[in-house]
């Protein structure tokens, strides 16, 4: 164990029924460094994570604190030990304000037993300054952009007390200009002596934010470097197994007859409120048109009336010239359009039912799956089998409940289930949200191939990397609208930046 050694995780395993996600993990962290963990989807990180933070229990293995051999039961013991973690999904009340959500179930109290809601605004509007936070004390979450909701989040661990702070996918809502501003944000916490530990798939951050990364691959550490030694093509390879090529490769488009074309159109959200503020935006057959933005702008509502599941409110979506506005789901999917939907859970999959039962969802009345309503279950195999080995969804057999896979494979069970469809038009939303860098890498070849092939594509991503990369074209959506059309390759992330943050000159 290192002298400046603030954690230790030794030999760590850990074993769920069937898997095991942790073996012999040797993880250390040193005090004040900000330490990167990187590595493919099921690979073990979030495992390890939840066991310094208390949610899992080894198999086997210790833990040290500060040198000291430490038992972390519950999350109350985490907090206790100082350890903070900032989760990729929100816990945030949205009617209450930062101070309210920071302070929640720890208020301090007055001499009649009440909480001191003035004494809560000054303790964390003080630890805000300190860290050079700008916290607003009446802005309630609900109003507030993704930034400010992340770093209230943070401040909840410092107000905790936290040294350790595990950052969990941090910048995945973030604008560039955020994600410049949460660095910033972050190296302040490590001037002031705490220490840091950053999940992240972007690469390219790592070599930004870390003094240190550790990779690992099918729950083993394959490697830890100091990042001045390292490179991402190096890590990258490390995280696969192979070497991993990080740009998109494709010839220029070649655009043909217009496949859809949406004109002025009026969207409201689920609370009645306009979301898509009349849009325009047309696709061509052989291009993939962009749409890049922070989440919360119209993307969802935009990609849902596609979809047939959201009402127009105005406007006409013309698919090869048929008006489809308000059209069924049903009614749009028969017209050869796929859907890759942004939340997987609850649009893209049943998770109760298996792998073959969700590959099968769009296909399963049509022989040779079915005939006259009977299925063919030794076709039904056959098919589910090639998905399965094509879109390397990793899981011991077919049969196996969706529910049981990692985030990243239901990812992939949704995509194969899309993309072998031979679709003219494809809706792709965050695509590759939560999927590792190698099928990454196949899920934009195989949209640049649907492309090649005279399909047409809708690439909707948070990812700007992703979105400059993939799309022949882009609109950025702010607020409703598309506030800027542009050339990728014309373009850099700052000045991308600015458009995503409504600034349109």
């Amino acid at each position: 164990m290192s002298k400046d050694s603030i954690i230790h995780l030794k030999n760590i395993t850990k074993e769920y029924p069937g898997v095991v996600a942790n073996k012999n993990v040797d993880f250390q962290v040193n005090k004040g460094e900000i330490h990167a963990l990187v590595g493919e989807n099921g690979a073990g990180k979030s495992t390890l994570m939840k066991i310094l933070y208390g949610i899992e229990q080894p198999t086997q293995g210790e833990i040290f604190i500060n040198g000291e051999k430490q038992i972390i039961s519950k999350v109350e013991s985490a907090i206790n030990l100082g350890i903070g973690m900032v989760h990729q999904e929100f816990t945030l009340v949205p009617s209450f304000t930062a101070p309210e959500n920071i302070g929640l179930g720890q208020e301090p109290k007055n001499n009649q037993g009440l909480i001191d809601w003035k004494g809560l605004n000054k303790l964390v509007v003080d630890i805000a300054e300190k860290y050079g936070f700008k916290v607003d004390p009446g802005l309630k979450m609900i109003d507030a952009s993704v930034g400010v909701q992340q770093r209230t989040e943070i401040l909840k661990t410092l107000y905790r007390n936290a040294n350790i702070l595990i950052l969990d996918e941090p910048t995945a809502v973030l604008t560039p200009q955020e994600t410049d501003e949460l660095f910033t944000v972050i190296r302040t916490l490590v001037d002031e002596g705490k220490t840091v530990i950053f999940i992240t798939h972007k690469l390219r951050e790592v070599m930004e934010i870390a003094d240190r990364v550790t990779v690992m691959r099918a729950g083993e550490v394959q490697g830890v470097s100091e990042i001045k030694n390292t490179s991402i093509s190096e890590l990258a390879s490390q995280m696969v197994g192979r070497e991993v090529f990080l740009q998109v490769k494709k010839d220029e488009a070649k655009p043909g007859e217009e496949i859809l074309n949406v004109e002025d159109l009026w969207v409201h959200d689920a609370r009645g409120l306009l979301a898509v503020k009349g849009i325009n935006l047309s696709i061509n057959k052989g291009e993939i048109v962009g749409v890049a933005g922070v989440e919360g702008n119209g993307q969802s509502e935009f990609v849902e009336a596609l979809t047939g599941l959201r009402k127009t409110s105005q406007g006409s979506i013309k698919y090869l010239g048929e008006d489809i506005a308000s059209s069924s789901p049903k009614n749009i999917r028969r017209k050869k359009i796929a859907h890759i939907p942004e939340d997987r859970t609850n649009t893209g999959l049943n998770t109760q039912l298996s792998i073959w039962e969700n590959l099968i969802g769009n296909s399963y009345f049509r022989r040779p799956l079915s005939t006259r309503g009977i299925f063919n279950l030794k076709k039904i195999a056959e098919h589910s089998n090639k998905l399965k080995e094509d879109f390397d969804i990793r899981a011991p057999n077919i049969s196996l409940k969706v529910k049981s896979l990692s985030g990243g494979n239901q990812q992939k069970v949704v995509v194969a289930r899309e993309l072998s469809e031979d679709p003219v038009l494809t809706i792709a939303s965050q695509p590759t949200r939560g999927v590792d860098i190698g099928n990454i890498e196949a899920i934009h070849e195989q949209l640049v191939q649907m492309r090649d092939e005279g399909g047409a594509v809708l690439l909707v991503s948070a990812e700007l990397d992703e979105v400059m990369a993939v799309a022949d074209r882009v609109a950025v959506m702010y607020e409703g609208q598309i506030v800027k059309w542009v050339n990728p390759k014309e373009v850099d992330q700052a000045q991308m930046g600015l458009y995503m943050a409504g600034i349109k000159e």
